[in-house]
């Protein structure tokens, strides 16, 4: 099982991403790459301009260390918690450096990337309009249609310089299972200019032609593959451990000040060699608490071959 694409999650980020790059870290709720986040954090990358439609936890990190110069968003918060505090810090105050911001609905966001999957000019919407999102935002424009009379909003392409997509199982090319909440991860992997895919675990190409349906992800738009167990805690992955729900409330308290904030990012971000040394330091009750149960899904039959 070699592959010239398989690579550590500390090459992966330093072979592909740059100072200045646009960024995408995709997963809606679960499989949100932490691990991603952090190397990008340790590697002292900046002037980031930072895509997601939920910014969550990893963004506020990533704000908070300096990396961002700009973040163009959907919704901002710590989900179910409150406000992202290092995101308001950085925009209300500058602390640690200012930040831009581009905001769109998930709609909108979720249609640019689909329009830059898809090599469109623009996409078509019928929201927008009447709200008070096109004046804070020149991007979001009107067009009429050509078969009537209706004028309807539009939003342009988005077209990452990388996607970093976390999935459950991948053979070494890159091919790759998801299962669970579906969100943007293959339209993010398909408009992004470099691919960059994590994963649970590393299988065999027979495992992946065995279910073909949950192949979301081809191996021909990848360009690294991360075999990075516990990739999106304190995120979930769907089958391998639960959302960490007492660390996103815990955050909201630790970033209460930058200084604070910072405390942890030197325990548990730059204090930390990788992934593997970050999980060393988590307490094995945590581990055993955030374990799911087996629940197996009902085989199916695909007839003869």
């Amino acid at each position: 099982m070699m592959s010239d694409k398989m690579m550590t999650m500390k090459e992966a980020v330093s072979r592909y991403v740059k100072d200045g790059d646009s960024i995408y870290l995709a997963g809606f709720t679960h499989m949100i790459p932490f691990a991603a986040g952090h190397e990008i954090i340790r590697q002292k990358r900046k002037d980031l301009t930072l895509l997601r439609a939920t910014p969550d936890i990893i963004y506020d990190q990533m704000i908070a260390a300096g990396c961002a110069k700009k973040l163009v968003f959907s919704y901002a918060g710590n989900p179910g918690v409150g406000s992202l505090r290092c995101f308001r810090r950085s925009l209300e105050k500058s602390i640690p450096k200012p930040i831009e911001i581009e905001e769109y609905t998930h709609f909108g966001l979720s249609g640019r990337l689909f329009a830059g999957a898809t090599k469109m000019p623009f996409l078509p919407m019928r929201t927008n309009i009447g709200s008070d999102l096109p004046p804070e935002n020149p991007l979001i424009r009107t067009i009429k249609s050509p078969y009537s009379d209706e004028v309807v909003s539009t939003v342009p392409p988005l077209n990452p310089d990388v996607a970093v997509v976390h999935v459950q199982r991948a053979d070494v090319n890159g091919n790759s299972h998801i299962w669970g909440i579906i969100g943007e991860q293959k339209d993010a992997a398909f408009a992004a200019k470099k691919v960059i895919v994590s994963c649970e675990e590393i299988v065999d190409e027979s495992v992946i032609r065995s279910d073909p349906n949950r192949t979301l992800i081809p191996d021909f738009v990848v360009h690294a593959v991360v075999h990075e167990p516990w990739c999106a805690h304190p995120s979930y992955t769907q089958g391998y451990y639960d959302r960490d729900n007492e660390f996103y409330m815990q955050w909201d308290d630790v970033t209460k000040e930058h200084d604070t904030t910072m405390k942890y990012m030197d325990e548990w971000v730059y204090g930390v060699e990788d992934r593997a040394q970050y999980m060393s330091k988590m307490p094995s009750s945590k581990i055993l608490k955030l374990t799911p149960k087996t629940a197996y899904s009902t085989p199916v039959s695909y007839g003869s071959v």
